[in-house]
């Protein structure tokens, strides 16, 4: 009797989990791509794993809290690692909606990926999209990039006043400068005249030709 019940239940299960049938998906992994040399074999054990997953997922979908691992079914299973899997709902018989089983799915795809090791390309399930991964936060905060950049911007507009104002005042303390050198050097130029050398005229406090001054002049007043 018991024998007889295991068959029964076994070709009903055969019935409703077949490729291509109404709210079956098919799975393909990629365990060699993922993990290279240290790939897993599939077995039944990852088999156990991935019913397991696939109730958890339907557990935390609203009046489906009642799933079992039996109530997912595999089948068609291939050594290259793919297979068809449907949900079951044993109290009326027939499959679980394709819509509420992807929607399991992609509420729960990261936490299934990470129970194999894989990701979105490695782990495929095909009339499933691929969920978008949730934003991370960056390492350092954006208010701390912004016034490091701001702050940067500061010093080197400052640099530039400073390095402007040093040219400018070695400019102006050049100028008066170099108009000394010239009247010093006109001071001490001798002209030659005729073969006689003569002395440049006092520019600045003028100069008194001996040969035009009379002997009253000569004589310093008392």
């Amino acid at each position: 009797m018991l024998w007889l019940l295991f068959v029964l239940v076994t070709a009903i299960h055969a019935d409703l989990c077949q490729p291509d049938a109404e709210n079956a998906f098919k799975v393909r992994l990629s365990l060699r791509t993922a993990l290279g040399d240290k790939a897993y074999a599939w077995d039944t054990n990852e088999e156990y794993l991935f019913k397991a997953m696939v109730a958890f997922s339907m557990r935390r979908v609203p009046n489906r809290e009642a799933t079992e691992i039996s109530h997912v079914l595999l089948c068609n299973v291939t050594q290259r690692v793919s297979f068809w899997f449907v949900v079951t709902d044993p109290s009326r018989n027939h499959t679980l909606p394709a819509v509420e089983v992807q929607s399991a799915i992609r509420m729960n795809r990261n936490r299934i990926n990470n129970a194999f090791f894989l990701n979105d390309q490695t782990l495929e399930f095909l009339r499933i999209p691929s969920t978008l991964a949730p934003p991370t936060d960056p390492s350092v905060p954006i208010w701390i990039i912004i016034f490091g950049v701001v702050f940067c911007i500061v010093i080197v507009a400052t640099m530039l006043l400073i390095l402007s104002g040093i040219r400018q005042r070695r400019r102006e303390n050049k100028g008066p400068s170099e108009m000394e050198d010239t009247e010093d050097k006109w001071e001490n130029t001798i002209t030659i005249e005729n073969g006689i050398p003569c002395d440049p005229l006092d520019m600045k406090g003028g100069h008194v030709n001996d040969a035009f001054v009379t002997e009253d002049e000569r004589l310093t007043p008392l």
